[in-house]
């Protein structure tokens, strides 16, 4: 089920459809004469001056209630939807997972919706729109459900929407290879509404599959209209959105209330339909992609590939992000004090071009130099794994380490995505149905390095570990991969202690779908890796440091005595740094780090040499000579990896905690718990290179 809200907690312009109504009967009541039953939708549209009561719209009318009532009345949380303009039609696209909805709505309205080769993909409706022959059409992509009897909060989004009916046609789109799985959900839907176009999308697959499928015997089978498409290659619109006018012209049918109880009858029909139109020209289809599982789910050679790529994918990260990080930071340098004559020319005072320029420009140069070249190179090699279709292998490998630990091994895909970024981690973590088992993958997905933290635990390793001698290179990518597992290692640790204390249950069953292996497409690997996810996540770091960058500049210019605020406020931190294998000055950096962790690295050098503003180095070895002169040891560079590895959720993650989970508390924990554990680690590591006097 979704996340239940209480009515109290919507902000102005949020909606609530309501699910559970508690209190004395008289309140029931009074709340039943209004018009406030399961089901009813309430939008939240103002609150008083001192905060309560809050204003919400109901059924046309305008209601007051004070915090205490609005606690009592619970609900699913309603997504904004565009405001439907006169004569435009609305067209859902329904259909199982990783059918290639999403890929076909791309295609019809241009947006750049992320797709995926695994299932479960997408998590959240999407809104666009098309025109075709003089009409406008508004495209609802929904997320991928199996069945209308939904168990998991991405499956209720679509039964929801497919069951109100709002839509004036359903697109419900099916995967050629696998027809008879997916007619289970076109005869569901078509048990609800006669306004059904069924598409039979990856024609492409099914010919090289050896597959023949009757479609003009399937459509007479459906009584619906149908063609079979390539979502990928090129598309009849014309025959497409004939056919989607059809369908919208039919009368409105009454709905099938008896859907539970004839679902097995309608899996014996969509058997029966399979058999009629669907030919095997080849018995064996799929033995290449047996072959391939052999390969990369055997017991023998499972682990090792796995553990290989992530080693493969970090060596080339490493390697291939150095030289386009420095000339990205020449750039900014360059860029900076054009930038400051400009101001200066413009007679603005000096100390707000200072601030603008070396506090707000020189951060944001910096994340946007450290980030993007690792995220250049990262996120199209994992772009590629998901078309390949090689991630939910993953997760089948760990299901048994996921189930141990009282968790899912749908999991360990979140877990995948959090390399990328924790945020993105997080909002993934909606394809666990289970919501026990969700929360925690929530918690625990901090526990795997990001993106941002990446540049910080390579210069480290490659400074004080690995050599600096050139670009980092196999033995800092073998050292980096053993710092990651240790993350997956917390991952799996606290999983099962979450699952055995505060998150205790029973770990819920595994439905995951192993999609076929598909041939990767490099040119929309790397338009959407970049427009999806590099540009996203950079731009909410940018705007996560902007304020950032205001605050150092003002703790490293304002002075109380001989020192600047910055140094007091290392100094104040200093004795717990100390016990944790640091100093005072690297745990202010984690702290001032929050909104971004790329500037906890120029953080430290500020503090180091006394300036103004974040500071840059020419190279490794400047930096290390920088650091060893401060007091910084093995010790110090093996901690703060760790601590690097292992802290607080930073501002954009815990963003997306709070928005997910609808709580504060459960915020709070997922930052108290990384931190209280890095903490541990730090402080019981410094005691080992004590006792060994180092």
């Amino acid at each position: 089920m979704s996340k239940s809200f209480v009515l109290a907690e919507l902000s102005e312009g949020e909606s609530l459809r309501v699910t559970k109504i508690s209190g004395e009967e008289a309140f029931l009541r009074r709340l039943l004469d209004l018009g406030i039953i399961e089901g009813v939708v309430i939008d939240c549209i103002g609150k008083s001056p001192l905060g309560e009561p809050k204003a919400y719209r109901v059924r046309g009318c305008v209601l007051a209630l004070r915090r205490q009532e609005a606690e009592k009345i619970e609900g699913i949380r309603e997504e904004k939807k565009p405001e439907r303009k006169e004569e435009e039609k609305i067209i859902c696209l329904a259909g199982n997972p990783n059918v290639g909805k999403s890929t076909l709505f791309n295609k019809l309205t241009g947006l750049k919706q992320h797709t995926g080769n695994w299932p479960g993909k997408t998590v959240a409706r999407a809104f666009g729109y098309c025109s075709y022959s003089g009409r406008q059409y508004q495209l609802v992509d929904l997320p991928g459900c199996y069945s209308l009897l939904a168990d998991s909060p991405e499956e209720e989004i679509a039964r929801d929407y497919i069951c109100s009916r709002e839509a004036d046609a359903v697109l419900v789109v099916c995967d050629g290879t696998s027809l008879e799985r997916n007619l289970n959900l076109v005869l569901q839907v078509l048990g609800l509404t006669s306004r059904v176009v069924v598409c039979i999308n990856l024609m492409d697959e099914v010919k090289r599959r050896h597959l023949r499928l009757n479609l003009e015997r399937l459509e007479e089978k459906l009584s619906a209209p149908v063609l079979g498409i390539s979502a990928r290659g090129k598309i009849d619109k014309e025959l497409l959105f004939q056919k989607i006018e059809e369908a919208a012209k039919k009368p409105v049918l009454v709905p099938d209330r008896r859907e539970e109880q004839d679902t097995e009858e309608r899996i014996r029909q969509a058997e029966k339909i399979a058999r009629e139109v669907i030919a095997y020209e080849k018995k064996e289809y799929d033995k290449k992609d047996r072959r391939l599982d052999k390969l990369f789910t055997s017991r023998a050679t499972g682990f090792p590939i796995m553990l290989g790529l992530l080693f493969f994918i970090f060596w080339l990260t490493i390697a291939g992000a150095n030289y386009p990080s420095q000339l990205l930071s020449h750039f900014f340098m360059w860029a900076e004090k054009a930038l400051y004559s400009l101001l200066l020319s413009w007679k603005l005072p000096r100390p707000l071009v200072e601030a603008a320029v070396t506090g707000v420009f020189r951060v944001t140069g910096w994340v946007v130099s450290v980030m993007l070249p690792p995220m250049a190179i990262f996120f199209p090699l994992f772009t590629i794994l998901e078309d390949y279709g090689y991630l939910p292998r993953i997760a089948f490998n760990l299901d048994r380490c996921f189930q141990c630990c009282h968790a899912c091994g749908r999991q360990a895909l979140t877990m995948c995505m959090g390399f990328g970024c924790n945020a993105v981690g997080v909002t993934g973590c909606r394809i666990i149905s289970s919501e026990r088992e969700r929360m925690v993958a929530i918690l625990t997905n901090n526990f795997v390095p990001c993106n941002g933290r990446f540049p910080t635990l390579i210069a480290l390793i490659s400074m004080f570990l690995a050599g600096s001698q050139g670009l980092p290179g196999v033995a800092a990518a073998g050292i980096l991969a053993a710092v990651v597992l240790f993350g997956v290692f917390l991952t799996f640790f606290f999983s099962w202690l979450l699952g055995r204390t505060i998150l205790k249950g029973v770990p819920s069953t595994l439905t995951l779908e192993l999609p076929p292996y598909r041939r990767p497409q490099p040119g929309t690997i790397l338009l959407r890796s970049f427009l999806d996810r590099t540009l996203s996540i950079l731009g909410r770091a940018i705007k996560a440091s902007i304020p950032a960058g205001i605050l150092i500049w003002v703790l490293a210019n304002v002075r109380i005595g001989e020192q600047s605020l910055l140094l007091h406020c290392a100094g104040f931190l200093n004795p717990a740094a100390v016990c944790m294998g640091l100093d005072g000055v690297i745990l202010l950096a984690f702290i001032l780090g929050f909104p971004a962790n790329e500037i906890v690295v120029p953080i430290i050098l500020m503090a180091y040499l006394s300036g103004e503003g974040l500071m840059d180095f020419k190279n490794l070895a400047e930096l290390k000579d920088i650091l060893v002169c401060h007091g910084w040891t093995i010790k110090t560079a093996v901690c703060t990896i760790l601590f690097t590895l292992v802290h607080w959720p930073c501002a954009t993650t815990c963003m997306t905690i709070r928005k997910e989970t609808g709580s504060l508390r459960w915020t709070l924990t997922a930052m108290l718990l990384p931190t209280l554990a890095g903490g541990a680690i730090c402080c019981i590591a410094a005691a080992i290179f004590r006792c060994m006097g180092i």
